[in-house]
């Protein structure tokens, strides 16, 4: 179900999922915080997606109940965002920055690198659920471009054989577990 439906009048109504005590619990600590309950919105999506991985229509619903507003609402919060994941996503999501400043430093050839060793372009999530590569407008390390965020990690002037060490300790780390 796309963003889309959950806004149109004439689609079904998108059910609510049951949030997790581990949810519920820590959106009513953001609560606490704020003196509005819909000021919470984002905060409890971002628990959502700590929680999920990803907010799906359900969980939007769930969340929009629990504090009080409409989902339409909700989804403009979470669409204004570009961190807030709206379909499912890697395990690793890989924000790569393609702003001006790492454009000219070569990120075009290390982004097609990335594609080449993934097998995935913006957007999309290699077979195995282990990365996804999402695009973002600047991530403010433009003196040490080309820069990428994975993992609350930035990894910054990229080569493709950083990318190259990068990807096999991440697969290496994940054929361990």
């Amino acid at each position: 179900m796309t963003t889309s439906t959950i806004i149109a009048s004439s689609a079904p109504k998108v059910q609510a999922r049951t949030l997790s005590p581990e949810e519920t619990h820590e959106i009513d600590h953001e609560l606490t915080l704020y003196p509005d309950r819909r000021a919470v919105g984002l905060e409890a999506l971002k628990i959502v997606q700590k929680h999920q991985g990803w907010v799906s229509d359900e969980s939007l619903v769930a969340v929009a109940e629990y504090l009080g507003m409409s989902a339409h609402e909700l989804d403009g919060v979470a669409t204004f965002f570009n961190l807030i994941f709206r379909q499912p996503v890697g395990r690793n999501v890989m924000l790569f920055c393609d702003s001006v400043s790492c454009y000219i430093m070569g990120c075009e050839r290390i982004k097609d690198h990335i594609s080449a060793r993934l097998g995935i372009d913006y957007g999309e999530t290699t077979a195995d659920g282990e990365f996804t590569l999402l695009p973002v407008p600047c991530l403010g390390d433009c003196d040490r471009a080309p820069v990428m965020l994975m993992a609350g990690e930035q990894y910054r002037n990229l080569t493709k054989e950083k990318i190259d060490a990068l990807l096999t300790r991440v697969q290496q780390e994940q054929t361990n577990k």
